[in-house]
């Protein structure tokens, strides 16, 4: 599925770019991620994730459509994370993974069902989906550790 490598997402320092120009040849595991949440923790593993596989980028995707957990401005979500967690990889602009306006890379990516055989909305924060070099996609439920994505 290389269209989801190509569609334009804003990012939270008010770039724009796309996934494909992000992974740069390698893997992407592309996170919707909130600060409020009971997985945010899981922000410290996706930090050691990126930090350790070279040919992996880790890519943030604040949403605030779950439990309204992630409520802060894209300032406030930086410096939580950074003072937190002390994130170094990509995090795009707030956005939306389901309903109406869901951003379209989450539109191809929820059409991708997990090894539970769950395809369609995004269930919580922190569902991830990892995107291979040859562009295929594996999505992993929330509870899902980090380090077993790999």
């Amino acid at each position: 599925m290389p269209e989801v490598l190509d569609h334009e997402l804003a990012m939270i320092d008010g770039t724009t770019t796309t996934l494909r120009s992000i992974a740069a040849g390698g893997r992407l595991l592309v996170v919707n991620v909130a600060s409020a949440c009971g997985l945010t923790p899981q922000y410290a593993d996706l930090q050691r994730l990126h930090a350790e596989h070279d040919d992996l980028t880790v890519v943030g995707m604040p949403c605030n459509q779950f439990g309204r957990q992630e409520p802060g401005t894209h300032e406030e979500i930086c410096a939580f994370t950074e003072e937190r967690f002390g994130v170094t990889f990509p995090l795009s602009a707030k956005l939306e993974v389901n309903g109406p306006r869901r951003h379209p890379i989450f539109e191809v990516l929820c059409q991708v069902s997990d090894d539970g055989g769950h395809a369609g909305d995004v269930r919580w924060n922190f569902e991830k989906f990892l995107i291979a070099t040859d562009g295929s996609i594996t999505r992993f439920a929330p509870q899902v550790p980090p380090f077993d994505v790999l």
